[in-house]
């Protein structure tokens, strides 16, 4: 029966793909839809408060970070000293390996943040359920599975969580079905200049994050800059580390950086909203060396995020994407990028795949996805008429789930959170422009 079952979802997948090819050499038609969907009232703004068992050496906002193909970060605080090490194993309670990594801590006005530990355990094997502890911590085992080591691999993609019931809602249904990777294109905690709130947001995120990568880039949220007195990102910066100076392509900062998935099929680019992008500057060099890099006989997809998105027909934040977008567009146009994904909106939108403003089908899919749960609430108005490049938008909260099935396709489907239900709003399958002969002619 184990075995009949195993086989199901594959089978089923590949029905599926052959159907979506079928599909893809139809006439496409206009199937413009601004939804109508009524949401249900705001929800309260969550504090998460620490362990009632917790002392000073419990290892507490456990996330992991993607480190190569072969290594995972570790993150944790203590509130106070303890040593960095991570023991792990692939049996519960067991754990014949061990790593040291290194500890920090920040200070922000009058706060003082706990012990940041940082750990990079491996070499790891793809597919593979890991039990781990802290610091060396009885009282808290953790277990993450790392991500297989080709295709399928499927990213859940949420962004602007902050931490909210509805934050809570999404969380839940995010957890309800498998992934491998999680990306977030930024605004996490909505912390706010109020540090606090950064302990809180790693807790209420702890179940998730412990137990598969998180991938995140920065929003507007994160800078928390006061003049004269903070530099921006400290915060972020010192709880959120990426992969930034792994792989082939280091960038040099965590605010951009890029890796690679499933065995290099799927090359991912987190981009910087909030740090310098225009020609001439660290994060427009090193996306232009990053793409020349990729090989596309190699990498079938390629997908970028960022914060503030490029295409927007919402009322909210009309243009403030578009220097941006001015800056970087031809290179990830000319590199053939086939999503991007953005934040900032507090809102769902899929557009067509579009260059230049208009419809093209070599361009990116572009895709808004802020409506993960934050206490600013949703960006209800959209601009009359609706943009002939936008297919489908909708002010509700919500994620959305990105399964790349093989070489040629990948799935995309929006969640929307129905009271306390996910429901498949917007679907939709996208073909890889690798595989597109009009498309890479010399």
């Amino acid at each position: 029966m184990g075995k009949k079952n195993s086989m199901a979802a594959p089978l089923a997948l590949l029905l599926l793909v052959l159907a979506a090819s079928a599909l893809s050499s139809l006439p496409t038609p206009c199937l413009a839809v601004t939804s109508p969907y009524v949401r249900p009232r705001a929800r309260a703004t969550l504090s998460v408060p620490a362990h009632a068992d917790a002392d000073g050496q419990t290892p507490q906002q456990v996330h992991v970070s993607a480190v190569g193909p072969d290594q995972m970060r570790v993150t944790w605080i203590t509130d106070d000293d303890a040593p960095a090490t991570v023991e792990y194993g692939t049996a519960p309670g067991q754990y014949p390996f061990s790593v040291t990594g290194s500890t920090t801590a920040y200070s922000y006005v009058l706060y003082h943040s706990g012990n940041i530990h940082n750990a990079v355990v491996g070499p790891l094997k793809p597919s593979t359920t890991y039990y781990y502890r802290c610091s060396s911590d009885p009282s808290r085992e953790f277990s993450f599975r790392t991500a297989p080591s080709g295709l399928p691999f499927n990213f859940v993609i949420a962004g602007d969580l902050g931490q909210t019931e509805w934050t809570n809602s999404t969380l839940q249904h995010i957890a309800a079905a498998d992934y491998d990777m999680l990306l977030l294109p930024g605004d996490l905690s909505y912390a706010d200049l109020d540090q606090p709130r950064w302990d809180s947001y790693g807790r209420l995120v702890e179940p998730l994050a412990s137990a598969r990568p998180w991938m995140v880039t920065q929003g507007n949220h994160e800078v928390e800059k006061i003049p004269l007195i903070e530099h921006p990102f400290k915060a972020y910066n010192a709880r959120w580390r990426m992969p930034y100076d792994a792989g082939a392509s280091p960038s040099g900062s965590n605010l951009f950086y890029s890796f690679d998935v499933a065995g290099g099929a799927v090359h991912v680019i987190m981009l910087g909203s909030y740090t310098d992008y225009d020609t001439g500057s660290a994060q427009h060099r090193w996306l232009q060396g990053d793409l020349a890099r990729i090989d596309r006989s190699k990498a079938s997809f390629v997908v970028a995020l960022v914060h503030a998105p490029w295409y927007n027909s919402n009322e909210a934040h009309q243009g403030e994407g578009d220097a941006m977008r001015d800056a970087m567009e031809a290179m990830l146009y000319g590199a053939r990028v086939d999503a991007v994904f953005a934040g900032h909106v507090h809102a769902y939108e899929r557009f067509t795949r579009v260059y230049g403003g208009k419809e093209d089908r070599c361009g990116p899919v572009y895709v808004t996805i802020g409506d993960g749960g934050n206490r600013e609430g949703l960006a209800e108005k959209y601009i009359d008429p609706q943009p002939s490049t936008s297919v489908y938008r909708e002010a509700s909260f919500g994620h959305g789930r990105l399964q790349v099935a093989n070489t040629t396709h990948a799935l995309w489907t929006w969640h929307r959170n129905d009271d306390n239900e996910p429901v498949v709003t917007d679907q939709v399958w996208i073909t890889s422009l690798a595989s597109n002969p009009a498309c890479n002619k010399k």
